[in-house]
């Protein structure tokens, strides 16, 4: 029997979680942060009525996005999103974080924890990287 159960008499379809928003006070300026500086692909930019746009990316072969969605009310920039992004090398891409000039805490370890380190995008929007093993 599959550990994985719907509930009794739901016609809900839904199979995958296909993006995760973030409010970003400049799209341009975030999409240059998130393919510039973490080496995301853009996976789609298209308009939208009233002069924004829809985009997304993704680090390569992820099949979750990111959609970069335009702060408005309600919807402020710069807040704790609750991502954690995974790596193989949690060291590694803290360093190259740090030398395009993100702002990232220390990486943190506990004994049985993976190593990871939060930071934050162009409009401080908090991240997190954690490692796999």
């Amino acid at each position: 029997m599959s550990s994985r159960k719907r509930l009794e008499g739901t016609k809900i379809r839904i199979v995958d979680v296909g993006a995760v928003g973030v409010p970003v006070s400049d799209q341009s300026q975030a999409l240059d942060f998130y393919v510039g500086k973490l080496g995301f692909e853009l996976r789609m930019d298209v308009p939208m009525p009233g002069g924004g746009r829809w985009i997304m990316v993704a680090p390569p072969d992820a099949r979750t996005a990111i959609a970069l969605v335009a702060a408005s009310e309600g919807v402020p920039a710069g807040v704790e999103t609750g991502i954690r992004f995974t790596t193989k090398d949690a060291d590694a891409d803290h360093a190259e974080l740090q030398a395009a000039g993100v702002d990232a805490d220390d990486v943190l370890r506990w004994p049985g924890v993976p190593a990871m380190f939060a930071f934050r995008d162009q409009d401080a929007n908090g991240l997190e990287i954690v490692e796999t093993t």
